[in-house]
């Protein structure tokens, strides 16, 4: 019996371990196809397009540094490995995936036809395989392990750096203007929350604890996040689309757009999607912000509970007294002495007394 529970567990790891292998050759194959068809017919010519050649580049490499750690056993000495798999899987989806957008909408109008415009039809499908393979691995692994990563807040987190790193992919080509500190600002507040964000997800390994000691940290920093953003917003709007603010609000006056070589994605393009991203980047910290606060308030309340189930059940009339008259004293002798439970919270109400009620008449 115990040769045959051995036997089905080994097929079970060698099936797991197969499907695994299957998913990052793929991987692999994908992003070497799209990043060796760009190349082989020079279908790079614009800035932007840089940011697709990273993310092919950036995903090979650590797909690659993935398969050569598994083959090495390396993934049953480090306990974090499901989530550094459903973390990485994840960001390389999403980033494929702004490839898949960014980069055919440029090339397809600049190379109408020919030989160009066919490889530049083959990089996308590529890239569109390559998110798929990356999104299929993120589903298997968390119906595979249950992490606490794969929740809905811990999903929230990664996007939030995703858009980040997208913005600083725009704003490459956008360089503020040094005499307008508001768009210096601006760029202050992307750096600081992408900061923020990484050392929160590298620091509790990417797992979404609900203790009340993270929940009060993260509710802290959506609350930052969602005061910072809202002031990028509208700075970003009103320095760079507002004329009474040095702006430019028409892109037909943009000199970048008259070019024939970066009509299709300008500088003040850029600047507009910016703008965009960081309104989808503020609604993903709000809703950030109301599933930390659920949070948080289910923590508290489970803590104050706990604190009041600590005294005895005489004592709970007392406790509410306590709590609803602070200046509450027993000069006459009739009240018995407070339990533990009453004193420490008694000493956490505003105007509250942490010292014992007096017992005996004066």
């Amino acid at each position: 019996m115990t040769i045959m529970s051995s036997t089905s567990l080994s097929l079970g790891l060698d099936s797991v371990t197969n499907k695994s292998y299957l998913l990052h050759f793929l991987q692999l194959l994908s992003t070497c196809m799209a990043f060796f068809l760009v190349t082989r017919e020079s279908t790079w010519s614009v800035d932007i397009s840089n940011w697709s050649m990273f993310v092919w580049c950036f995903c090979f490499a650590v797909t690659l540094l993935t398969l050569i750690a598994e083959l090495c056993g390396l993934q049953d000495k480090l306990h974090f490995w499901d989530s550094f798999l459903i973390t990485s899987a994840c960001y390389c989806a999403l980033f494929c995936l702004s490839a898949s957008i960014i980069y055919p909408i440029i090339h397809l109008q600049i190379f109408p036809d020919g030989s160009p415009r066919h490889h530049v039809i083959a990089a996308t499908a590529f890239s569109g395989i390559a998110s798929v393979a990356y999104a299929v691995e993120v589903v298997w692994t968390c119906a595979r392990t249950g992490e606490p990563s794969c929740s809905l807040l811990g999903l929230l987190k990664r996007l939030e750096i995703f858009v980040a790193c997208v913005i600083f992919a725009f704003l490459s080509n956008t360089y503020p203007n040094e005499r307008q500190p508001a768009l210096v600002w601006c760029v202050a507040v992307y750096c600081t929350c992408f900061i923020l964000g990484a050392v929160a997800m590298l620091w509790h390994r990417c797992d979404c604890d609900e203790s009340l000691p993270y929940s009060c940290l993260g509710f802290g920093q959506s609350v930052l996040a969602v005061l910072l953003y809202t002031t990028a917003l509208v700075l970003w709007s009103l320095y760079q689309f507002n004329g009474d603010f040095g702006g430019q609000p028409q892109r037909s006056n943009e000199l970048s757009c008259i070019d024939e070589l970066t009509s299709y994605l300008c500088v003040w393009d850029q600047r507009l999607a910016v703008a965009i991203l960081t309104a989808v980047n503020l609604l993903i910290y709000v809703a950030d912000l109301v599933i930390l606060t659920v949070i948080f308030l289910r923590c508290l309340f489970q803590r104050i509970k706990v604190q009041s189930s600590d005294s005895d059940p005489q004592d709970h009339h007392i406790l509410l007294l306590t709590i609803l008259r602070p200046g509450l004293s027993d000069h006459h002798g009739l009240l018995p002495p407070l339990p533990e439970a009453a004193l420490h919270l008694r000493g956490l109400l505003p105007g509250g007394q942490s010292g014992h009620l007096d017992s005996g008449p004066k």
